[in-house]
């Protein structure tokens, strides 16, 4: 066996999208393998059973496949593909073969769900709002590529969102009947200057059938012009064939409504709520309403998690809901008549549970192993792996141990954090430091195994790690996660003051003389906060999209309801607000070598931010280092990009954590 490194961790098979058959015996899923020749991943359809056994391969073809859905007879698997000339659903038979496409669209279908009646599907696509249909888009856009002119003019926000600059289309959510009658899709949203699903992130999680067919449910936030400090999404109903009006079911409430799901009889309408507007981070709360007309109750109300994702039972008498919850994401599940809340699965990061007869299928993964299916007993108990798929690759490797731990942090409130030993570690050796710091700031460096920023590729290297869920940080209920607005630099920086003077007093193996702190977003923003506020504890910093300054970090993100929340007010109403934990405002005392990276398409903290810090360390002449990736957003997500930016890292910190800096 060899250290865990980045290339091992981009070999490994992604598991993701997992559906179980409505006969509760076979589980479809996506399989995401790396092309070693080309270095680029393909993703197929595979499927295995609910009791385990070898998984089957269901697609080969050399397009991307993905989103598998089961037919309501359990025989057929619908799926989008890209095999054609663009993004279409197709369907194959449930235990492989040919497949048949079922829309032939001339725009590409970007989510879908299957409706439970088997008579349409709904699927949502790009159009341009005063289109007709959507061959008056592709027109439009066809005309567009042909335009000798490039410039683009816009009367509102959003210019640009995310890592692209919008061109006047909304994402819309459509039906199709399957009867095969050729008829054109349906706009269930016509004339919404809105996105459905929700962007950048939304999927098919923002609209549902009811169990009938009848009538589809989504989340929308139609504010207008506010869209770009607004959080106010909304739920509609509308006749699943377009006729009839849409009827608003969440009017009063002016935070974010979303997730809606259906009992399986149709009686229940549940959803996730927050009640604080404009603020992304609040607690989504568990609702529920009878349907069509009853009134809106939340269920739970006194316990303090934010629900991650929800789905009934088959007797409508509870849901199973994941949510974050000290340092893990959990698997529990809620009673609708009296809210009791029951841990069934706390291990690691859980997501996708559904009912599978008697069990419930989940994905997991965790520090020390990518994800895989499991199930447990539908009443609790043991969990039993369903898929290894990367047992071979994991037995190949040494990986540090992790271990949980906590302290008194700020004002001697309790925090959590992580260490990981590194890999191969030896009693009585100490090891430099790698203290990774996480983004949001509303997130958590919980029990998982992250793509981006994993604790085993530093572990692999011969590094200690530690992370620290400081104030700020989500699954420590509301008021832990409230109490970092207004205070960026404050109690945060506290905890991990102090968090770090506890990791090295309870573990004397970390060489804490050793040490460089990284961090990427807010993570980014916190090592430009300690460049100034707590120069000489690192011997190096590494900043990825972090923020330099506040004043423009507002006025050039497209997100504005977040610093507005963060910082109590727009910054034109309360300067004083953004300049109080302003790191542009202490370069002056800044000494600690830095290695700067940004994403030029990262619109959500832009690229100059990156640039700034870079010109301000250079004009110093602080040991300094710039790495841009022209092709990349937030995320570094190509292959070969990873590999180029964890050797520039590892580099780093190899050169500053040796026992004589070089």
């Amino acid at each position: 066996p060899h250290p865990f490194g980045v290339r091992d961790l981009i070999a490994m098979d992604r598991l993701s999208e997992h559906a179980v058959s409505p006969d509760g015996k076979t589980i479809a899923f996506v399989r995401r393998t790396l092309d070693h020749t080309t270095g680029k991943g393909q993703t197929d359809l595979w499927s295995v059973p609910v009791t385990g056994g070898s998984p089957a391969q269901l697609t080969t073809h050399t397009a991307s496949d993905r989103s598998p859905q089961w037919s309501a007879d359990s025989k057929q698997i619908y799926f989008l593909s890209s095999r054609g000339p663009s993004t279409q659903v197709w369907r194959m038979p449930a235990g492989g073969g040919d497949a048949q496409a079922v829309t032939d669209l001339p725009l590409p279908v970007d989510t879908f769900r299957v409706s439970p009646a088997g008579d349409r599907i709904a699927l949502t696509t790009w159009v341009f709002v005063d289109c007709e249909d959507l061959a008056c888009t592709k027109d439009r856009l066809d005309r567009i590529e042909r335009e000798p002119s490039t410039g683009q003019t816009y009367d509102r926000l959003f210019v640009r969102h995310w890592d692209h600059y919008r061109d006047g289309r909304y994402s819309h959510l459509f039906t199709l009947s399957l009867s095969g009658s050729g008829e054109d899709p349906v706009d269930l949203t016509a004339g919404l200057e809105a996105d459905v699903p929700g962007q950048p992130f939304g999927g098919q999680e923002d609209y549902t059938f009811s169990p009938d067919g009848t009538t589809v449910v989504y989340a929308a936030r139609d504010v207008g012009r506010q869209e770009p400090w607004s959080t106010d999404f909304d739920l509609y109903a509308i006749a699943a064939d377009g006729t009839g009006p849409r009827r608003e079911l969440t009017p009063d409430n002016p935070a974010w409504d979303a997730h809606p799901v259906f009992s399986a009889d149709g009686k229940t309408l549940a959803w996730t709520a927050m009640a604080t507007p404009g603020y992304e981070s609040d607690r989504f709360a568990l609702m529920v309403r009878d349907w069509p007309d009853g009134e809106p109750r939340r269920v739970a109300d006194d316990w303090d998690r934010s629900v991650s994702s929800l789905t009934f039972a088959p007797d409508g008498a509870s849901l199973l809901v994941t949510a974050q919850h000290v340092g893990q994401r959990a698997l529990f599940r809620v009673k609708v008549a009296d809210g009791a809340v029951t841990e069934l699965a706390a291990d690691g990061t859980i997501s996708g549970p559904a009912f599978a007869g008697e069990r419930v299928v989940f994905a997991r993964h965790d520090l020390r192993r990518p994800q895989d299916l499991w199930s447990i007993p539908a009443t609790g108990g043991e969990a039993t792996a369903i898929t290894t798929l990367n047992a071979e690759r994991l037995a190949a490797v040494t990986r540090g141990q992790p271990e949980q731990f906590s302290f008194p942090g700020w004002n001697k409130e309790t925090v959590h954090g992580y260490v990981v030993k590194p890999a191969g570690y030896q009693e009585g050796q100490r090891y430099p430091l790698a203290f990774l710091i996480h983004g949001g700031p509303q997130g958590s460096f919980g029990n998982m195994f992250h793509y981006r920023w994993n604790a085993q590729t530093y572990a692999g290297a011969g590094y200690a790690v530690v992370m620290i869920d400081f104030h700020g940080s989500t699954g420590y209920g509301q008021a832990f996660t409230d109490s970092i607005q207004g205070d960026w630099g404050g109690k945060p920086l506290v905890d991990l003051q102090k968090g770090l003077a506890a990791a090295l007093e309870r573990y004397p193996w970390i060489d804490g003389d050793r040490a460089c702190a990284l961090g990427a977003s807010y993570g980014g923003y916190m090592i430009n906060w300690i460049a100034g506020n707590w120069p000489d504890r690192f011997r190096c910093l590494v900043n990825h999209d972090g923020i330099f300054d506040n004043r423009m970090g507002y006025y050039a993100t497209e997100e504005l309801w977040f610093p507005e929340r963060e910082h109590g007010a727009p910054h034109y109403e309360d300067p004083a607000a953004y300049e109080k934990h302003n790191p542009v405002r202490y370069v002056d005392r800044w000494t600690t070598p830095m290695l700067v990276i940004h994403g030029s398409l990262d619109y959500r903290l832009p690229e100059t931010q990156g640039l700034a810090t870079f010109t301000a360390l250079q004009r110093r002449g602080i040991d300094s280092r710039y790495l841009v990736f022209p092709d990349e957003n937030h995320w570094v997500l190509a292959a070969a990009n990873s590999m180029q930016w964890h050797h520039e890292v590892e580099t780093w910190l190899s050169r500053w954590l040796a026992r004589t800096p070089r």
